[in-house]
């Protein structure tokens, strides 16, 4: 069975950018799962990254801030140790193996 065409990596990027949020500014959120089974954890952070946009993971979701605005942490409820943190990942320097580790 092939895959329908919208499903293809390239088109499902191209259709969660085209959402009324991004072009105002506003921010979108997809499911992990959906990231890597449709488009792929690495090419997703690229065009995030080549949009200037800011990415964020929180549990099973990633949250991506559709400007260039700074985002900050409000509120932390119990900081994770520091070897638990999580740090930027640049998409130019990582792959799928460093990629979808979790910290």
């Amino acid at each position: 069975m092939t895959m329908p065409l919208y499903l293809e990596a390239e088109n499902w990027i191209r259709n969660v950018f085209s959402a009324k949020a991004v072009g105002r500014g506003g921010v979108i959120h997809r499911a992990t799962r959906d990231i890597e089974r449709y488009a792929g954890r690495v090419a997703f952070m690229r065009e995030v990254h080549r949009r200037g946009f800011t990415l964020v993971e929180n549990g099973d979701q990633m949250v991506v801030f559709c400007n260039r605005d700074p985002v900050r942490l409000l509120l932390n409820r119990d900081p994770p140790k520091l070897s638990q943190r999580a740090w930027p990942t640049r998409p130019d320097t990582c792959d799928e193996r460093s990629a979808s580790r979790r910290f």
